[in-house]
């Protein structure tokens, strides 16, 4: 059943906000205190003509500027308990250089009402998005104790850093009534939390965490090979060793820093062709001089009256 405008929003001041706390019949607020521009999601989501929306507009006519009017009365009607579930989805890649269509798109198959993503790793404690899925599924429980609410993830190692963090996220959401759901690995479905199910979760966190702590010592381990035979990663320099030495030798012969770069040509990158900029010329000639001023200081002989006093 599709409801217009003005219907929704009649539909959902039937209820109080569990979000902002307004009362029926009356809009959303800011925190402000200020008239919202649309709906609190845990509010409409008890109207059933509603859940699958993505958000409910406020009427201009409801908004500050505008003479209040009382909505029809109309009595609440209880969520009933042969409705749909509700999905909240979860994705996350670590870098910036990885991809999340994959999961994004798995999620949407599932049916996710509500997708939430970000690219961050696991190493950070607080991941925003994460935290407002989560809290998207309290609040429509709490508004809606008989929804079923399904938290839904691509695979286990997603939402959470270690075993320890994956076992009290499942056990939060099983204290709240939320559901979490697997798409992929052995325990793709619904999370049975009673019987072996719990044994088989607890395991394959543990593996879960033992993987990403063995893909983490080969990285370094990598790192550390890489950097022995001098290849010490990162962007490639825009000013190499045989344009410093040309710098250096234009320097000496009095040319002016601008007109030196100038005359250089980046070599690699995506401004290859390209002049370096002053501001890279002089940090790369005052690093190279610091480099030879130490250098110079470790070829000094030692005197007798510096070996007295050093030993």
């Amino acid at each position: 059943m599709e409801l217009a405008p003005e219907e929704a929003a009649e539909a959902v001041e039937r209820y109080d906000c569990p979000t902002c706390e307004v009362m029926a019949p009356s809009p959303c607020r800011t925190r402000g205190g200020k008239v919202a521009s649309k709906y609190h999601t845990a509010r409409f989501i008890l109207v059933p003509a509603l859940r699958e929306l993505l958000e409910v507009p406020v009427p201009a006519g409801r908004r500050p500027g505008a003479a209040w009017y009382a909505l029809r009365p109309v009595a609440a009607a209880e969520v009933a308990p042969s409705a749909p579930p509700i999905r909240i989805g979860y994705a996350r890649c670590s870098t910036k250089d990885q991809e999340l269509d994959s999961q994004l798109i798995a999620l949407r198959a599932a049916g996710c009402t509500r997708i939430f993503s970000e690219k961050i790793s696991t190493r950070i404690k607080v991941r925003p998005e994460l935290e407002a899925a989560l809290g998207l599924c309290r609040d429509i429980k709490s508004a809606a104790p008989s929804q079923a609410v399904i938290f839904t993830v691509h695979e286990l190692k997603r939402p959470a850093r270690n075993a320890a963090e994956l076992m009290a996220l499942a056990g939060g959401l099983q204290t709240a009534g939320i559901e979490l759901e697997l798409l992929t690995g052995p325990l793709t479905g619904i999370y049975d939390p009673n019987g072996l199910g719990a044994m088989l979760f607890a395991v394959l966190a543990v593996s879960a965490q033992l993987d990403r702590g063995y893909i983490r010592d080969k990285t370094l381990e990598g790192q550390q090979a890489a950097a022995a035979h001098g290849n010490h990663g990162g962007r490639p320099k825009v000013i190499d060793d045989d344009m410093l030495t040309f710098a250096q030798a234009l320097r000496a012969k009095g040319v002016p820093i601008p007109e030196i770069a100038a005359k250089l040509k980046i070599p690699t990158g995506k401004n290859a062709g390209k002049p370096p900029s002053v501001a890279s010329l002089y940090r790369a000639l005052a690093d190279a001089d610091r480099r030879g001023d130490r250098e110079a200081r470790r070829s000094v002989p030692i005197t007798g009256h510096a070996r007295r006093r050093f030993g």
